[in-house]
């Protein structure tokens, strides 16, 4: 399974637990039955659409494992920002959980850490099946449940015509502490791209100095890179901190910021699927094209990128 994918499942939670503080319910503790995981890891779907509802039913099952005893995990999700840059590739994240719970052990009771350690045994479960699905029916997993994602309009985004969208409109701040309105923002470029990351995100982090790059470029046309650190959104300091520092470390200056999680652009953020994500906006502050998921890092990627701010050019100058 691509690891950017599995991270996601991390970041949802974690803006879960900071955007809406919501509780456990007895539904979505019976839903994570472990005779009904192992039902669904034996099944063998003879198709790609019965792959893909598998897939679904399976990444439900993990939303429903991670919903139970929030406050429980909650504290494994802050002790692997803390404590883990990355997330390696290839790693299931089952083991990922398991190794995170182990090196937080200190903070739960045993009763507590046997709760932990049996979903997490679970997600391995899960996990291992995902792959040989995706392995198997390559397309399987490549669009988002229902739940998953957020479309444009409920998000706040409004549409001027039958081609453009408007990206969600935001006042916040950026990592020093300096206001940002997205109005202002985007009518001072004639394009600016905009990066959703996460620090513990590996894909994320390791495009950062592409980014860079690409901001230095776009200073000459008129352009600019903004990033947004899912992990800051409300002003969390602790994460603003963690999130400064990996950006010095690879020696980004293009600007970062943060809005309030209850903003239209912070319910479009809570709805992302995948991580990162790229969107390229006009001066006008239209998005252009579809967004670019995944890292920019490969050619082909970095080729849709430019061939959309190109065309965010033209539109701000047309």
């Amino acid at each position: 399974m691509k690891r950017w994918k599995i991270l996601t499942v991390l970041m949802t939670f974690v803006l879960a637990f900071s955007l809406t503080a919501c509780s456990a319910n007895k539904d979505s503790k019976d839903a994570a039955d472990t005779s009904d995981i192992a039902s669904l890891t034996s099944t063998e779907p003879s198709n790609l659409d019965e792959a893909t509802k598998l897939h679904q039913k399976l990444m439900q099952k993990e939303t429903d494992i991670l919903s139970n005893n929030t406050k429980l995990w909650e504290k494994v999700f802050l002790a692997a920002n803390k404590n883990t840059t990355m997330i390696e590739d290839g790693t299931n994240y089952g083991d990922f959980l398991l190794s995170t719970i182990e090196g937080a052990k200190d903070q739960f009771s045993a009763e507590e850490l046997q709760t932990l350690k049996t979903g997490a045994e679970q997600i391995k479960e899960i996990e291992g099946k995902l792959t040989i699905l995706e392995q198997k029916y390559p397309d399987c997993g490549s669009k988002p449940g229902d739940g998953e994602s957020v479309d444009a309009e409920s998000a706040g985004m409004t549409k001027e015509n039958s081609e453009l969208t408007k990206f969600p409109s935001f006042t916040g701040k950026d990592l020093d502490g300096n206001d940002v309105n997205s109005s202002d923002l985007f009518s001072k470029n004639d394009v600016t791209v905009v990066n959703f990351w996460f620090t513990t995100c590996k894909p994320c982090v390791e495009e950062l100095k592409d980014l860079e790059a690409l901001n230095t470029e776009l200073a000459k046309k008129g352009g600019t890179v903004v990033g947004i650190n899912t992990f800051t959104l409300d002003g969390d300091k602790a994460a603003i901190s963690e999130a400064k520092d990996i950006l010095s470390k690879k020696g980004v200056s293009y600007r970062n910021v943060w809005f309030d999680s209850k903003s239209d652009a912070g319910t479009f953020t809570s709805g992302l699927y995948s991580y990162p994500t790229t969107y390229v906006v006009d001066k006008n502050g239209n998005i252009i094209g579809q967004p670019i998921v995944g890292a920019i890092t490969s050619s082909d990627q970095a080729q849709k990128l430019h061939e959309l701010i190109e065309q965010a050019i033209a539109s701000s100058n047309g």
